[in-house]
């Protein structure tokens, strides 16, 4: 066993949180060896039964919601409250999943069709045994478990590997699992830096791979997968846009346009980075912007950048914005680390790379626009493809602008919203990356399908499948087809 150890800290203040394992290669390959014996186990359990584990392990959660947003405030710097919020949302969406998991898998009958008239069709969802969980630092909590408990519920072990920022989070989530599930360790934790990571996607026995972090760290962990073609489900960051429409509400729009930029100090994968407002409505718009992001302060209202590097990007973006767009709030003064404080430019190129790659911080770029149709095209413009939002009291619109919204999710007239219904798939295309969390289609994600037939009994007169077939069998099923489908549909 490893010897090695690391220390996870507060962003805030630099105090020492504390001081985990740096999991070595071997180690990985113990842990997914013993989750490939729970997986058998865990799969082998009635679906009654792990869904009885599953809602009581959320039992355990939400008994220690309480520490467990204080442990997330403490290693990412993120108030309290924010917190508290996160850890409702893994709540919720362990909950759907354990409830929703054998009604979406389960064995069901399909119709076999008309030439498939003789034969009984079935159609399950089986799990895939040990999944491997690479999870972010922004929500430590809210975003692994987005893959967790689908995969958990799906029939699946699972060996998570936390960011190195917040390992504390990740240990005791495990740590509580522990108590609903002693018997086997379905869900395990392993600490470490990148070197842990890339050893758990390489292992031949992981059956799939739950990323999310850059598009170019994901790119690495495609081709640690490749040798073993493990299948790999990317969520990769975005650069969401916040279309107001010419007649949305914008003392409304306003207020939820600041949220999402802002909240988690811009740290939020789909958070609101680019901003397309109606020229009918922009100037009222920017009033209420500009009124409302004066009150909100740094290290009161949101927290520090969590990880150090990440203030040289915000920096550069913002330096390059103000160059040729106009500051409505902050500017080059706002990085004092480890804070920024709230950054507002106008009339920012789009080929700038405050508008074209993702700043992750408390900064939006505003740019005004004919109508919503050209503020779809420019929103469409971008390489990421995550979620977005649209203000409009024209609710049809509204729908047709969110339909033609590039990304795997769109909200009218809230703010990330989508995030909060466990229902609801997660995810995006592109620089975005690809695959779904969440609902049916996250369960699906960590499940493969199993078709079965069965012949009920033998088709009279038509023997297609045996070399004892002759012309007049090939004649009939011809004439079938042909009554089926030659006529033409007008």
């Amino acid at each position: 066993m490893t010897t090695l150890t690391f220390e996870s800290l507060n962003p805030a203040t630099g105090d020492v949180i504390g001081s985990h394992p740096q999991h070595t290669a071997a180690d990985v390959r113990e842990a997914v060896g013993r989750a490939g014996e729970a997986a058998r186990w865990w799969a082998a359990l009635p679906p009654a039964e792990r869904r009885r584990r599953l809602l009581d392990y959320k039992a355990v959660l939400t008994r220690h919601i309480r520490e467990l947003a204080r442990l997330i405030h403490d290693e990412t710097g993120k108030p309290v409250g924010d917190a508290t919020l996160e850890m409702v949302l893994v709540v919720t969406h362990l909950d759907w999943a354990a409830r929703n998991a054998q009604k979406v898998l389960g064995r069901r009958r399909v119709n076999p069709g008309m030439i498939g008239l003789n034969l009984a069709a079935t159609l399950e969802y089986l799990p895939l045994g040990v999944v491997a969980v690479i999870g972010p630092w922004n929500y430590p909590a809210f975003t692994p478990m987005g893959s967790i408990s689908y995969a958990l519920a799906a029939g699946n072990a699972v060996v998570f590997k936390p960011s190195e920022l917040t390992p504390g989070v990740g240990v005791r989530l495990a740590e509580l699992f522990a108590e609903s599930v002693p018997e086997h360790p379905v869900f395990q934790t392993v600490t470490g830096l990148g070197e842990t990571g890339a050893a758990l996607a390489a292992d031949p026995r992981v059956k799939k791979v739950a990323f999310t972090g850059s598009a170019a760290t994901a790119k690495r962990v495609m081709a640690a997968c490749a040798d073993n073609l493990t299948p790999l489900v990317a969520e990769c960051g975005g650069k969401d846009a916040f279309i107001v429409d010419a007649d949305a509400d914008v003392a409304a729009a306003a207020d939820a346009c600041l949220w999402g930029a802002l909240s988690n100090a811009g740290q939020t994968c789909a958070g609101v980075e680019r901003v397309y407002v109606a020229d009918a409505v922009y100037e009222p718009f920017m009033r209420e912007l500009s009124e409302l992001v004066g009150k909100v302060k740094a290290g009161e209202d949101y927290g520090p950048i969590t990880m150090p590097g990440q203030l040289d990007v915000i920096k550069r973006h913002i330096d390059d914005a103000v160059k040729s767009g106009r500051v409505v709030a902050g500017g080059p003064g706002a990085v004092r680390a480890p804070y920024v404080d709230p950054v507002i430019v106008e009339d920012v190129p789009e080929d700038s790379p405050a508008v074209r790659e993702e700043t992750f911080g408390p900064t939006i770029t505003v740019r005004r626009v004919r109508d919503a149709q050209e503020a779809l095209g420019l929103a469409n413009a971008s390489a990421y493809a995550l979620g977005g939002t649209i203000f409009s009291r024209d609710i049809r619109r509204a729908a047709e602008l969110a339909r033609r919204l590039r990304g795997g999710m769109a909200a009218i007239n809230s703010i990330i919203s989508f995030a909060g219904v466990p229902a609801l798939p997660f995810g995006g295309e592109g620089e975005s990356g690809f695959g779904r969390i969440h609902g049916a289609d996250g369960l699906r994600e960590f499940a493969r399908a199993k078709a079965v037939t069965r012949q009920r009994f033998p088709m009279p007169g038509m023997n297609i499948t045996s070399f004892r077939r002759g012309p007049a069998d090939l004649e009939r099923l011809v004439r079938l087809v042909t009554f089926l489908h030659g006529r033409r549909k007008r």
